[in-house]
């Protein structure tokens, strides 16, 4: 079972794109190390206060990939300086 999120974002107290990267770095370097999950910022590169970031993880089992997505899911949200506005989830 392969589990696609997509997560588009609002960093509001971001002022430059220096700022913004750090805060996606962050965010992708936790998610890398605690989840079994792929990332990348995947679009809205040059924007800095809008970001849409890709998380990708594979299972046996449809359970377990949601479980971790929903994992990622509250690491993002436990960011208090971006906030989440749309959220697809996508099973392939």
């Amino acid at each position: 079972m392969i589990a696609s999120l997509e997560v588009e974002c609002f960093i509001y107290e971001a002022h430059s794109l220096k700022e913004k990267r750090s805060v996606i770095k962050r965010i992708i370097t936790r998610a890398h190390n605690e989840y079994n999950v792929a990332v990348s910022e995947l679009d809205f590169q040059n924007l800095w206060q809008r970001t849409l970031l890709g998380f990708v993880t594979i299972s046996s089992d449809k359970v377990q990939a949601e479980k971790e997505l929903n994992r990622v899911i509250a690491l993002i949200d436990s960011f208090p300086e971006i906030e989440r506005t749309t959220t697809d989830v996508i099973w392939l």
